[in-house]
């Protein structure tokens, strides 16, 4: 069925797609006219005048169909974490009594025991306490298995959930604002995100079933809809284009776009003027946003207090172990069902590895240092961080634990205590200088959140020296202050161009912090709760029509109230226009506070590891791929570049993981072992026999390897590829060679022929090694690929030469360049107008180039899928910041057509 006749075009697509047919084979399934659409009451009436009994048969049978939604009566678990004789009330408010002594144990603070009062006031009105209790129960799952975790979102503006230990930012050090979270017109249930180490939250999701029993939990379902890619994709086999015509269709957009020029059709080899093509394209601009299927929603739990399939269908999920229920998310918040965000999130599983480095027991010694130099640095490192802490003004901060701290992490090593990745977190000392001072000049690939090219642009210009500016960095590079103009006037306003200017001294609470200028969601409900008189409820509403303006329009019922509330108060109607701006801008790209503050604290922690344990949190980070914004390869070579010694893949040295080893110097710390996790081509089982073995004896050579690990061939093939055999047999060619050598059958079955011969194999050249390092481990430690094309590219003649990264350094404002490397990544923000963030990597640094639209258009099949890149354009700097602005784009090829696999990350 279709609402309209012009719509069964569409329908039909869809009806080959279900069926997995073409237009031109559908037959029958495909109607011969379009009379298949809803019709009114009064059209189906006058279609059937001849048969009005008929008519009023079917009026008398819909009347009879009274079911609801609505009369579903979902209640939440109540019993989690009561005493006997407690009800759910009661134990809330003992559990916030334990937790206000944890955090604060010298006594609450007034303003925050205010505020926990107020809020168990309104929990208990609302009758959400449950809620709350579960999950702080999952939670304490979590913890119990030693799983690092963390609330997020508009829960961090909950003083109970930080005493609870469900959130880290500490109220007492913060501006919250508990009705972004939870209010008393607010007609939703409350809805808290914790985030888990993406590598054992499957752990907390099997402990909540096995907590609440399979038929009292089960996670939610999203609707996926169809967008440029999948579209054009579907529509293509619906239409009988071949599988390569229906990748150059797919290839035409990218997933944020829907406009698609003709250049772009030539381009990929196909004709513009082909009318399959125009209807193809437009019929994939129509199926965008339309429902493509149902999928579980990356965390949401549902718990109840009786059987889930009394109130919802439960189904098991393709996900082994998993139950779902087939509805949407938002439709079951719209029916009131509670839902626990269960997310993962990477760095999390990257800091508890890194931390665990550096708690071993031989950490000291391979970092080349011993105990009482450990205890001394640390003692120093503590007294620097307690001077900072002192000094630093009120704001945000890491969690009260850390003020408390000893040394750092290390701490635990020489007391000699059980690892505890949550104690280690606490105590890495608060605001450090050193951390700072790096982060200020973008030394921040691998850091969370503020390692992406507009981050990095962002640092040196906003410069952080405390833990609050890592909160406004979080949020500010953000599409809400950039669309709604926010950024620059902060920018200016930090660095003394022009004085912070306040509309009015009762939102002077609100915008010093901001200098002024309105940074966060919480902020804009502040003032309008503060500056035109709005309730909380109605301010929380303002905030959701900012989030659903452009689909809804709903946010223009506030302009005139919030110009004519300002204007009572004092306040010139100049800000309300502005302030209404601003919102528009925001939409739903703008940050909570609290959710900012929630993420800088991990920002803190992972630029901490990587100033002062650059070694263990390359080694953490490799070992918690996929996740970030870098390949491997980029993350290595990051590494050397801060003098890191990483040593490959090795079949006698290395484990699944990378690992850490002796360095070559005691004084230079410890040196990185890549783990044989990086080999494509080898699994977990393969390196686990192989690390069996040679913990039962030595390896004495390949055939031994072989005989007892009992390898398959492609196996051995990979590792003789990824150079990882060279203990065994020192040069690559002969190790393949033995490696793809016939195998013996019978008793010796599987091990390699001995061939004693001297065959006089040559050794393989620079760029066959290159190419089997980048096919196999996706990386090479000692070459790169544009020590290859430089000699080329001196020999080039005309527009000047072209620079290394390094020599870019030096290049003044505006001097025309010309700049080549390997693509490491491609970032297009959705409402970055077009603009294309290209990162190249070159044998001396990174170059940070910017593409425009035009540009990126005019170049689109090389700018899309270039792996190596030749770039002409002008140098800007601003402060720090220096990048390239591209004028023409060139794909560069490696000598003799080298075949060499190189990908980048690309964020489209």
């Amino acid at each position: 069925l279709y609402h309209h006749p012009s719509r069964k075009p569409l329908a039909d697509v869809l009806t080959c797609i279900r069926t997995k047919t073409t237009l031109d084979q559908a037959g029958t399934r495909i109607a011969p006219n379009a009379e298949a659409y809803v019709r009114s009451g009064a059209q189906m009436a006058a279609l059937f005048r001849d048969h009005p009994a008929w008519v009023a048969r079917t009026v008398e049978v819909a009347s009879r169909c009274r079911f609801s939604l609505a009369e579903l009566r979902y209640s939440f678990p109540s019993d989690a974490l009561c005493m006997p004789g407690e009800t759910s009330d009661q134990a809330l408010r003992r559990l916030t009594e334990e937790g206000c002594r944890d955090r604060y144990p010298e006594g609450t603070p007034p303003q925050v025991r205010a505020q926990i009062e107020k809020e168990l006031a309104l929990i208990a009105k609302l009758g959400v306490a449950p809620y709350f209790l579960s999950v702080q129960q999952v939670v304490k799952i979590a913890r119990a298995r030693q799983i690092l975790c963390q609330g997020r979102g508009s829960a961090a503006n909950s003083a109970v959930c930080f005493v609870l230990g469900v959130t880290a930012v500490d109220p007492a050090r913060s501006n919250l604002l508990f009705e972004r979270f939870l209010s008393e017109e607010r007609n939703e249930p409350p809805d808290i995100d914790v985030d888990f180490e993406h590598e054992r939250r499957e752990e907390v999701i099997q402990a909540i079933y096995e907590m609440y029993g399979r038929d009292r939990a089960a996670m939610v379902s999203e609707v996926i809809a169809y967008r440029g890619k999948s579209a054009l994709r579907e529509v293509g086999k619906a239409f009988g284009f071949s599988a390569d015509q229906v990748d150059r269709l797919s290839g035409l957009v990218l997933h944020h776009e829907a406009d698609i020029t003709e250049q772009r059709v030539s381009e990929a080899g196909l004709d513009p003027d082909d009318v399959r093509v125009r209807q193809a394209v437009l019929m994939a601009s129509a199926l965008e946003g339309f429902p493509r299927h149902l999928s579980i929603h990356v965390g949401g739990f549902v718990l109840s207090s009786e059987p889930l399939h009394k109130v919802a269908p439960v189904e098991p999920a393709r996900m082994e172990g998993r139950t779902v229920i087939p509805w949407d998310k938002d439709d079951l918040d719209d029916l009131g069902f509670f839902k626990i965000d269960v997310l993962a999130l990477g760095m999390l599983t990257a800091i508890r590895k890194a931390l665990a480095l550096i708690h071993a027991d031989r950490y000291a010694e391979l970092a080349g240092r011993p105990a009482d130099a450990a205890r001394d640095a640390a003692d120093a490192a503590r007294y620097a961080a307690d001077a900072a802490r002192d000094s630093a003004p009120a704001g945000p901060s890491v969690d009260a634990a850390r003020d408390s701290a000893s040394s750092g992490p290390s701490a635990h090593a020489r007391r000699g205590a059980a690892f505890d990745p949550i104690a280690a977190l606490a105590q890495i000392p608060p605001e450090d200088p050193a951390v700072y001072e790096a982060i200020g000049r973008a030394d921040t690939v691998g850091v969370f959140q503020i390692e992406s090219r507009a981050q990095m642009a962002m640092l040196p210009r906003l410069k952080p020296s405390k833990f609050y500016d890592l909160v406004i960095e979080v949020a500010i590079v953000r599409p809400g202050p950039i669309q709604g103009g926010m950024v620059h006037p902060y920018l200016r306003r930090r660095t003394g161009q022009e004085p912070p200017v306040s509309p009015h001294p009762c939102l002077d609470p609100i915008l010093e912090r901001t200098l002024g200028v309105p940074l966060f969601q919480e902020q804009v409900m502040q003032i309008a709760m503060v500056g035109a008189g709005y309730t909380p409820g109605e301010a929380d509403q303002l905030r959701r029509d900012m989030a659903a303006w452009k689909k809804h329009g709903r946010l223009e019922r506030h302009r005139g109230r919030l110009i004519q509330g300002f204007a009572e108060r004092g306040i010139s109607a100049k800000f309300g226009e502005m302030l209404y701006q601003q919102i528009q801008g925001f939409g739903e790209y703008g940050f909570p506070e609290s959710h900012a503050a929630s993420f800088a604290l991990l920002v803190y922690a992972s630029a901490w590891l990587k100033v002062h344990h650059p070694t263990a949190f390359t080694c953490a980070l490799l070992n918690a791929q996929p996740m970030g914004f870098y390949s491997p390869s980029a993350l290595v070579q990051d590494a050397q570049r801060h003098g890191v010694e990483v040593r490959p893949v090795c079949v006698v040295q290395s484990a699944w993981d990378a690992t850490l080893e002796p360095g070559e110097a005691p004084s230079a710390g410890p040196a990185l072992r890549l783990g044989m996790r990086l080999v494509k081509g080898l699994g977990e089982a393969a390196v686990a026999a192989i690390v069996a073995a040679r913990e039962e004896a030595p390896f004495t050579g390949l055939p031994d390897l072989v005989r007892r690990t009992e390898l398959k061939k492609n196996e051995v093939e990979a590792l003789a590829e990824a150079g990882a055999l060279a203990a065994l047999v020192p040069a690559r060619r002969e190790a393949l060679w033995r490696a793809r050598a016939p195998r013996v059958e019978g008793l010796f079955d599987g091990v390699p022929i001995e061939d004693d011969s001297d065959v006089g194999l040559p050794p393989l050249r620079p760029l066959e090694q290159l190419a089997l390092d980048y096919g196999r481990v996706g990386l090479s430690l000692h070459d790169h690929p544009m020590r290859h094309l430089r000699p080329a590219l001196k020999r080039r003649r005309g527009a000047g030469r072209v620079r290394t990264a390094e020599e870019i350094k030096a290049a003044r404002n505006g001097e025309s360049v010309r700049v080549a490397g390997m693509v490491v990544g491609r970032q297009r923000p959705a409402t970055a107008s077009g603009v294309t963030f290209v990162t190249l990597e070159d044998e001396t640094g990174v170059v940070n180039v910017i593409v425009q639209k035009q540009v990126f258009e005019e170049h689109y099949q090389v700018a899309r899928h270039a792996a190596l890149l030749l770039v002409a354009g002008r140098v800007e700097r601003q402060g720090e910041v220096i990048h390239v602005l591209a004028r023409e784009l060139e794909r560069l090829e490696l000598p003799n057509d080298e075949e060499i696999t190189l990908k980048s990350r690309d964020y489209h």
